[in-house]
């Protein structure tokens, strides 16, 4: 979460100085950036992007809906049982 954070902000301050403020240590940080992404973290972004695209069409179709909104998850792969 903090590295995620310097990569986003170091173009506004330097890296140096978000390190140490974050108390990370930039040599971590540097290494993070080259590390590949987890399986964990690419399933994380998929399912993401599908409850926000599930909650998109669902406000379209109207606050009615909302009832309907574990068969349209399961519809579009999500397990839905969280959602009870």
């Amino acid at each position: 979460m903090k590295f995620a954070f310097i990569a986003k902000h170091r173009r506004i301050w330097p890296a140096e100085w978000l390190c140490g403020a974050l108390g990370v240590s930039r040599g971590g940080f540097y290494a993070w950036l080259t590390r590949p992404r987890s399986q964990r973290s690419r399933s994380d972004e998929e399912l993401g992007a599908k409850v926000r695209a599930s909650f998109f069409a669902l406000r379209q179709a109207g606050m009615h809906q909302l009832e309907g909104g574990g068969r349209h998850c399961r519809k579009i792969g999500i397990d839905a049982s969280c959602l009870v």
